[in-house]
């Protein structure tokens, strides 16, 4: 596997999807508009892609081990997973979740059987850390982890292997998880790889522009409606795929991802605003761009009702052509 500076690759992929096979769900592609297609990572059992990096890095764990407990720090979609991968395995599942995450998230996980315990957002990775101390069950981050990485890689994977012709893959950013596992998949391929994030969050663009890793203010990076998406900083495991295997990041307003939203719902993929980003990050590049044989990543569908009936309401959502 890994350690902190070597990036993964295929192989390390390969060996999670061997893993993952029969857990999670080989989501389809949707076409859109020519040349443009949609990975649907919202039909995943627990709504979104978080499922591969969870079960493959739980899966690594001795029986005794998982016996002791799976810990994580989550918005929701990474402690949703989590969760369902401990009901799966039969084993205890905390959840630490910022006081500002979707209440829809957090009520999945408490449904699936997950002890949440609340905290402001900055103090997140912190209280996790107290309950492995408490606990001694085991951390498994939502993005900074290898297994974590390879596990996510698998959604590249399958696009190569579905749609050999791609010649790029837009992938959301928060904390860098999804992008580094695809972009190790897809390494060495000829496929290019494009980061979209939210300009609230728009951290992993500027680490690409200065060479180094960025951090921006979490009030700020909490205003964005992609709650999925609101890491502060990439990941010291993470930058470095980011830095040497994604060609660009692009960043993309709120009006922008309400209108992707809009038309990803009128086309019939229920995304979530995170899920929406990708889209979004297409739609914003140059015609010359756009014109490259493409997949965006719909990382997930767990939407905030609250914020899509608003969206919803606006303008009348154009098509893809």
């Amino acid at each position: 596997m890994t350690l902190q500076g070597i990036l993964l690759g295929p192989s390390d992929v390969a060996a999670a999807a061997a893993v993952l096979d029969g857990v999670a769900v080989r989501t389809p592609l949707t076409d859109l508009a020519p040349g443009f297609a949609v990975k649907r990572e919202d039909l995943q059992p627990i709504g979104a892609f978080k499922l591969r990096g969870a079960f493959h890095a739980a899966s690594r764990l001795t029986p005794e081990q998982q016996a002791a407990g799976l810990v994580t720090h989550s918005s929701g979609n990474h402690g949703r997973a989590l969760a369902w991968v401990a009901r799966h395995l039969g084993v205890p599942c905390t959840v630490v979740a910022p006081d500002d995450a979707v209440a829809a998230k957090v009520a999945a996980m408490a449904d699936l059987g997950a002890r949440l315990v609340r905290v402001p957002a900055d103090e997140r990775e912190s209280a996790a850390a107290a309950v492995v101390a408490e606990t001694g069950g085991t951390l498994i981050p939502p993005y900074d982890h290898p297994h974590v990485i390879a596990g996510q890689g698998t959604v590249g994977a399958e696009i190569l292997a579905d749609r050999p012709d791609v010649e790029q893959v837009v992938v959301p950013i928060g904390g860098g998880g999804l992008i580094s596992g695809i972009a190790a998949a897809l390494r060495d391929s000829g496929v290019r790889v494009l980061g979209a994030e939210p300009a609230l969050a728009g951290d992993a663009a500027a680490s690409k522009r200065a060479g180094e890793r960025v951090r921006f203010p979490r009030e700020q990076v909490a205003a964005t409606a992609a709650d999925g998406l609101r890491a502060t900083v990439l990941g010291e495991l993470t930058w470095p795929h980011v830095r040497d295997l994604v060609a660009d990041v692009v960043t993309v307003d709120e009006d922008a991802i309400a209108d992707a939203t809009r038309r990803l719902h009128a086309a019939g993929v229920p995304c979530e605003a995170s899920g929406a980003v990708a889209t979004a990050g297409w739609l914003a590049l140059p015609t010359a761009e756009r014109a490259r044989r493409t997949v965006a990543v719909v990382s997930g569908g767990n939407v905030d009702e609250d914020w899509l009936a608003g969206v919803l309401a606006g303008p009348a959502a154009p098509t893809f052509g």
